[in-house]
């Protein structure tokens, strides 16, 4: 650990995932979502091993889930969105998808969160906007996460950029981080990567600074 001003600063990856000042970020693994994904079923594998590992090791675990409001309480930027997604001329020919509480809303069955773990509702694309999330990261003192779920071109990545101006540090696990192309996941990890604040590792890694590996899971 780097000491300075005052401060410990974590540098290597088993550091920065220390269960005591690290969460971890499952995003939109829901039951509607993950079928799009062509990797859907090898990213929800992976997923699961991550959790594994982090309710053994005692890591916090946040869960979001996307939905969208009833079209009469939905504003100009919801409705466009869904005008745009549904490739609808007219407003009034939207339907709201996955509204809150609906099947298709849920977090897949092979994920399904624990009484002691948080489930966020949001309208956004960052899992930081609309949610608890920032306030209860920095109340139990986390000044880092790890990330993984559907999609990172739609709403990890603004997660992750947003994290940073909330200065926490991300840590990302690209194959465990699903896209609906390929270059849609090689633009964003390469934009991402610019910054070299944003720590990418693998799952494999991940798990071994829980104290995990992938023959125990």
């Amino acid at each position: 650990m780097k000491r300075g001003f005052g401060l410990e600063i974590p540098g290597t990856l088993e550091e920065v995932c220390a269960p005591s000042r690290c969460a971890l970020l499952i995003y939109d693994m829901q039951a509607a979502i993950v079928p799009q994904i062509a990797a859907g079923a090898e990213i929800t594998k992976g997923c699961a091993a991550l959790l594994t590992a982090a309710r053994a090791a005692g890591v916090r675990v946040f869960f979001t889930r996307h939905v969208f409001l009833p079209s009469k309480l939905a504003g100009v930027g919801q409705v466009r969105r869904s005008m745009i997604w549904q490739h609808k001329d007219e407003p009034e020919e939207t339907k709201p998808f996955l509204l809150p509480g609906s099947p298709g809303s849920q977090i897949v069955p092979e994920l399904a969160p624990r009484e002691d773990e948080g489930v966020m509702d949001k309208i956004t694309m960052s899992a930081f906007e609309g949610t608890y999330l920032d306030l209860a990261m920095r109340d139990a003192q986390l000044t880092s996460f790890v990330v993984a779920g559907i999609a990172l071109e739609v709403g990890i990545e603004p997660t992750v950029r947003h994290a940073l101006d909330k200065n926490y540090i991300p840590v990302m696990i690209p194959e465990l981080c699903g896209s609906k192309t390929d270059m849609a996941h090689e633009r964003s990890l390469g934009t991402l990567r610019e910054t070299g604040e944003v720590l990418m590792a693998g799952l494999d890694e991940v798990l071994a600074a829980w104290g995990r590996t992938p023959a125990e899971l």
